[in-house]
């Protein structure tokens, strides 16, 4: 696989710092039963690495003595952590709200019988990714028969309240684009979703959020291997747009890896690029950290950039949580 920091590294981007911590999003290790192409993070079946039990009693304790706002779980797959059932019903006993990055074919994976039913009870907001509502994009995005169990588990999902209206049960889903592009209008496609899927196969759902592509891992090295990375950098470079700054995730935002080393978001730590840090040799701060810090001094550090920034301000911007305004 290339490596994509290289040729991120020496940017123009403006320097940005945090606000107040309000998201703590984990990931839980890079195993996952698909294999995506626009992975950011490279996961898949074979990947080993993996959060143990006592880096995630460390997570727990974080929420807690923060009082960190949303638990943001991902992955690959965090369901496959045998850890996550438990730190789910831990973080919501403390008063968190607790978003899971679903792939929605984990929900019939052997040995996770029982997992829609215990994302309902502990009122988990479900952020579910759906490339397309097309099965062939789909499946040549994600690998075969991976649209017809995505639908399955968006019928399951429903059947239990999510995405219906009066209940408490949110169900988002996601899209990314199926090659080097921008995503179209958020409000547009999500108008299209959920047309499509509500006359096709009566699934409803709370909202679509577009979420660029991001130059790094799986999708970059791919780019690099096609001679399309400097064009892509070029379309989103061409795109920033300075408004798109002050939303983007990373202002209230830290993220954690599976070893629970700190990143001032998911894609740096991808990246390897520490929270703060110049280059992936820069000092690692960790968890243990966050329960140490008694001057908030997390809340106003400096953001570590690179040029792959320009990705979450390109157009309507792109963050976790969807595009950051209209297109």
């Amino acid at each position: 696989m290339h490596a994509t920091f290289p040729l991120l590294r020496d940017t123009d981007f403006p320097k940005l710092r945090r606000r107040e911590l309000e998201t703590l999003q984990v990931n839980l290790g890079y195993r996952c039963n698909q294999t995506c192409q626009h992975c950011h993070v490279n996961a898949g079946p074979a990947r080993k690495e993996m959060m143990d039990a006592d880096m995630a009693a460390m997570v727990v304790d974080v929420v807690r003595a923060r009082s960190i706002r949303v638990l943001d779980l991902t992955g690959g797959a965090p369901e496959l952590n045998p850890q996550f059932r438990r730190m789910v019903v831990a973080a919501r006993a403390a008063g968190a709200r607790v978003i899971d990055r679903c792939n929605l074919t984990v929900l019939s994976e052997a040995g996770q019988e029982g997992l829609d039913e215990f994302l309902a009870q502990q009122q988990v907001e479900v952020v579910a990714s759906l490339p397309c509502y097309s099965k062939d994009n789909v499946d040549a995005q994600r690998g075969e028969g991976v649209f017809e169990r995505s639908i399955e588990g968006l019928q399951r999902l429903n059947k239990l309240g999510y995405g219906q209206g009066g209940t408490e049960l949110i169900l988002n889903l996601v899209y990314n684009p199926l090659g080097p592009y921008l995503p179209p209008s958020q409000t547009d496609l999500e108008r299209e979703y959920r047309r499509i899927l509500g006359e096709r196969f009566g699934v409803v759902f709370n909202r679509l959020f577009t979420i660029a592509n991001m130059p790094i891992q799986r999708f970059g090295s791919m780019l690099i291997s096609r001679g399309e990375f400097a064009g892509y950098m070029q379309l989103l470079r061409d795109a920033y747009r300075p408004e798109n700054v002050d939303g983007v995730m990373c202002r209230s935002l830290i993220s954690v890896d599976w070893e629970g080393n700190l990143y001032d978001c998911d894609f740096n730590q991808m990246l390897g690029l520490p929270l703060g840090g110049k280059s992936p040799a820069s000092p690692r701060r960790h968890l243990r950290d966050l329960l140490r810090d008694d001057d908030g001094k997390f809340d106003r550090a400096a953001i570590a950039v690179a040029d792959h920034c320009y990705g979450c301000t390109a157009g309507q911007g792109s963050s976790c949580g969807g595009a950051l305004r209209a297109a």
